[in-house]
């Protein structure tokens, strides 16, 4: 399989050598998917009010899925040329699909039992799951015990910014989406383990990217129908202003860096970052409604930045 791909004359975003550690350049992308992921938590929630949650899911990847087309077309990158994937890969595309629709079907049906934090909050303990998995079919990816503390320390993070939020995040039924984000960060973290430790990651990004978001729309569709949501386009400006960033910055462009760093990265020391998500998510909440940033949420920050530090220093 490694000498199919290393013959390619196309061009091998993922084949390239691999780094051991985090630079400035993969810190930077982390830091700003990071930050965007935890605003897209609140814009999603926020557009439940009006776009059932799985039809919501298929317009964010029906759209990033036109835009990477549109994509690959204007830089004239193939997506399916023969010999420029390794034999059988495209079994991998569709599992790695089929994981990263489920992902976001239990993740968006989460957001209807429990806050955006909450849910955020499982969804992104998929770093821990990655770490446990990933090490036995790659053992580079092992972990140290330093890192090992590096990713409880972020962990107990996010917890103790959760903990300061309680309170308003306490809604009847709240478990339900509490076990729904939790089994989305599971499914998260086997696509991270299929992207990383099998064929399907020496193929392009793009190629990727484009099994993940194609699969996950053809999940969501008879779901969305499955499940009785109301399928119309009289949204307000707000909803497609929503639809159209989540498509166009969740879908196409963040995805898109997170499956391109994957290719070049230490897919453990990544995951870490991931931790960030959930503090950001509050953060929003705190300044969208209003609400007070506490002491308790800057501690939090600062345990989730220490235990970064820890998972990637050299």
């Amino acid at each position: 399989m490694t000498t199919t791909s290393r013959e390619t004359t196309a061009p091998q975003p993922l084949a390239g050598a691999r780094k051991t550690h985090l630079d400035a350049l993969a810190t930077t992308l982390l830091l700003a998917c990071c930050l965007f992921w935890g605003f897209q938590q609140a814009l999603s929630k926020a557009t439940l009010a009006e776009v059932a949650p799985l039809y919501q899911a298929l317009w964010r990847f029906a759209l990033g899925s036109g835009a990477l087309l549109l994509w690959c077309r204007w830089r004239g990158i193939p997506l399916a040329a023969p010999g420029t994937a390794p034999r059988g890969s495209w079994r991998y595309g569709l599992l790695a699909g089929a994981l990263f629709g489920g992902e976001f079907i239990c993740l968006f049906l989460g957001l209807q039992y429990t806050s955006a934090a909450r849910v955020t909050m499982f969804l992104y303990c998929s770093p821990f799951w990655v770490a446990v998995v990933l090490p036995l079919l790659v053992p580079s990816e092992r972990l140290r015990r330093v890192q090992w503390l590096g990713l409880g320390g972020a962990l107990v993070g996010v917890a103790l910014a959760l903990a300061d939020r309680s309170g308003t995040a306490a809604m009847p039924g709240a478990w339900r989406g509490d076990l729904l984000g939790l089994l989305a960060g599971l499914l998260w973290a086997l696509t991270t383990v299929v992207l990383r430790a099998t064929p399907l990651g020496q193929v392009r990004a793009e190629t990727q990217l484009l099994y993940q978001m194609g699969v996950a729309c053809l999940l969501l569709a008879p779901g969305s129908l499955l499940m009785g949501e109301r399928w119309h386009l009289d949204f307000s400006a707000f909803a497609w202003t929503s639809l159209w960033v989540q498509g166009l910055i969740g879908g196409f462009v963040s995805y898109l860096i997170w499956v391109w760093l994957l290719g070049r990265y230490p897919a453990t020391r990544m995951s870490s970052f991931v931790f960030l998500t959930p503090v950001f998510t509050l953060v929003v909440g705190s300044l969208w409604p209003g609400e007070p940033v506490t002491a308790t949420l800057v501690g939090a920050l600062v345990l989730v930045a220490l235990g970064i530090w820890l998972v990637n220093r050299r």
